[in-house]
């Protein structure tokens, strides 16, 4: 059930309104098809960072959920934090080394705009780690932001989702907290609306509803958690390719205070901040580059190539699909299984089954090399027109019948195993 805001009451005309920093009206400019969905990006030169430091081999970042003050604190408390959570963000390229712009407890005279609060700073007090910090919201709308931002307009219709404002990576600001404009329900509703728009990529061809809840790719599809860090991936590859602003910070080498140099790091001005992505063709070209991605952060092509060798029936539901006529071919054999049987006939052609023109003789053929040399000889005396056992018998030297009548025995036995198997 949708819990979305029924407080549409306005005091006066000169109200603010804080549904306008998280709602978008349908029939808003920024609405059309070309601009929406839309994601961005802000610059870590406007977070007064005039430059930043780059690993070689970057860490991939790890999203740590902290509190956001509410709208009633007190605006001095609440711009501090909100601006520390900005600047560290801010530092995305940095990585695993963004602690080294703030100061600890051995700096003796603190740069204000270098503290962090202290709960946050006992986090960057672990190490050299790639943290992400987003709010803290019931809805878990910051976590799933990134791929919330990548669903077009119908998509969102369908699945009973409002239309937000552009997103943004990393978080930079929070003017009105999303939750109570948004289904309580949301990260369901998001999960089952992510999962519709990646499936075709996932398994082309067949629907998603020939398959039932509990089939592997199905829970994949739907597992958020599972594509946070490819969206997170492709988003970092697009942004390191945008321009390096020139600024008079310092470049190269990193030195410490101390005096040594930052191994594996080098230093040079912010990259430009941007548009990721805006309108439906651009998210829709970003969606394929996150399932790439997830090559890399989770090895998807891996896990549909297991899946699909070691399916069960439980995985279909009642609906025809490709997959589902591929795995009962697989299971049943159905592109060799042939019945097997040896009738006697006066003078007509021998005939091995009733789909022997189906089977040809190439599957003679292969069956005639496993048999030994004596069954061997049967068989080929019986293709060769002769249908009477005494008359075989005679041929291949047997004083009675009941000699071929029991190497037949053993043909048909080994004939029914091999066009089984195969």
């Amino acid at each position: 059930m949708t819990t979305m805001s029924d407080d549409t009451t306005i005091g006066s005309s000169d109200d603010y309104d804080p549904r306008q920093n998280v709602l978008l009206d349908f029939d808003d400019a920024l609405a059309s098809p070309d601009r929406y969905p839309r994601m961005w990006n802000m610059s870590a030169g406007m977070a007064f960072f005039q430059a930043v430091i780059r690993p070689d081999t970057p860490d991939r970042p790890e999203y740590v959920s902290v509190p956001m003050p509410s709208s009633t604190t007190d605006l001095e408390t609440r711009g501090a934090r909100i601006f520390a959570v900005a600047r560290w963000n801010a530092l995305w390229e940095a990585a695993q080394f963004r602690r080294r712009f703030f100061h600890d407890d051995t700096d003796a005279a603190p740069d204000g705009l270098a503290t962090l609060p202290p709960d946050l700073a006992r986090i960057a007090d672990l190490g050299d780690n790639n943290i992400v910090f987003i709010p803290r919201t019931q809805t878990r709308y910051y976590d799933y932001a990134p791929l919330f931002h990548l669903l077009p307009r119908a998509t969102l219709d369908r699945f009973g989702l409002p239309m937000l404002t552009a997103g943004q990576w990393p978080f930079w600001t929070e003017l009105t907290n999303p939750d109570p404009y948004l289904p309580v329900d949301f990260s369901q509703r998001l999960s089952r609306a992510w999962g519709a728009t990646i499936w075709r990529h996932l398994m082309p061809g067949s629907p998603q509803i020939a398959f039932t809840k509990n089939d592997p790719i199905r829970i994949l599809a739907h597992n958020l958690d599972f594509w946070v860090p490819a969206v997170t991936e492709a988003m970092e590859d697009e942004m390191r390719t945008w321009p390096i602003v020139d600024t008079d910070g310092p470049t190269g080498p990193v030195r410490l205070s101390n005096g040594e140099i930052l191994e594996g790091v080098t230093a040079g001005g912010p990259r430009v901040g941007s548009d990721l992505w805006a309108g439906e063709q651009e998210a829709a070209e970003f969606v394929e580059r996150t399932i790439a991605a997830a090559d890399k952060t989770g090895r998807l092509r891996d896990i549909l190539d297991a899946v699909r060798s070691h399916r069960v029936h439980d995985d279909f539901s009642d609906r025809w699909s490709h997959a589902k006529e591929d795995f009962d071919r697989t299971l049943n054999h159905k592109r060799s299984k042939v019945t097997v049987t040896f009738v006697e006939l006066d003078d007509t052609t021998p005939v091995h089954g009733p789909e022997t023109e189906v089977i040809g003789q190439l599957a003679c053929s292969d069956f005639l090399t496993l048999l030994n040399p004596r069954d061997r000889e049967v068989v080929v005396v019986l293709r060769s027109g002769v249908t009477s056992l005494t008359d075989v018998g005679k041929i291949l030297g047997y004083s009675s019948h009941s000699a071929v009548s029991k190497r037949l025995a053993r043909i048909r036995d080994q004939a029914a195993r091999f066009f089984d198997q195969n």
